[in-house]
């Protein structure tokens, strides 16, 4: 019993980390790129982004210990819903640095639109294994939807700021 309790927590810290990592190393961007992109006016105050992404990743951590947990550990099973969990989850991880860190919107809106199928293909693929699960990265797949959406509105109302456009 006592190690479940210790695969629980285990998985439900792990997307953090990455989250964490990303933020720390692109946090002096934040105000000193990021606050003079021109942005739609629905996109969301900065001090709400910590928030949600503390709970979605919880929420996602926690889905893949279902899952995992399921599949009764690392066996053939888990192969492709776990090995997509982690491609998703290394997208995700990789967005912050490419997008904040390197003020690559190119490669930040091709991050995240492969981040999209990934999530989605991990939600189907463990609809079948945990619905809980399944359901638990409902609100994560609606966050995705709107920093989608927000990346892509950013990558058009900042042409300057793409690689290869200079006026």
């Amino acid at each position: 019993r006592g190690r479940m309790w210790a695969y629980t927590v285990g998985f439900t810290v792990l997307p953090h980390v990455g989250g964490f990592l990303g933020w720390f190393l692109s946090r002096k961007e934040i105000p000193a790129w990021y606050e003079k992109l021109k942005k739609p006016s629905w996109c969301p105050p900065r001090r709400v982004f910590p928030v949600a992404w503390t709970v979605l990743y919880t929420g996602m951590g926690y889905a893949s210990y279902l899952v995992w947990n399921d599949l009764g550990g690392c066996s053939s099973k888990a192969i492709v819903p776990l090995g997509l969990y982690g491609a998703q989850l290394a997208l995700n991880w990789a967005w912050p640095p490419l997008f904040f860190g390197a003020h690559n919107l190119n490669m930040a809106l091709i991050d995240i639109l492969l981040l999209d199928g990934l999530a989605v293909g991990t939600a189907c693929s463990w609809y079948r294994i945990n619905r809980v699960a399944a359901l638990l990265l409902l609100p994560y797949l609606g966050w995705l939807a709107m920093a989608t959406c927000l990346t892509i509105r950013i990558w058009k109302d900042n042409p300057e700021q793409k690689p290869g456009k200079s006026d």
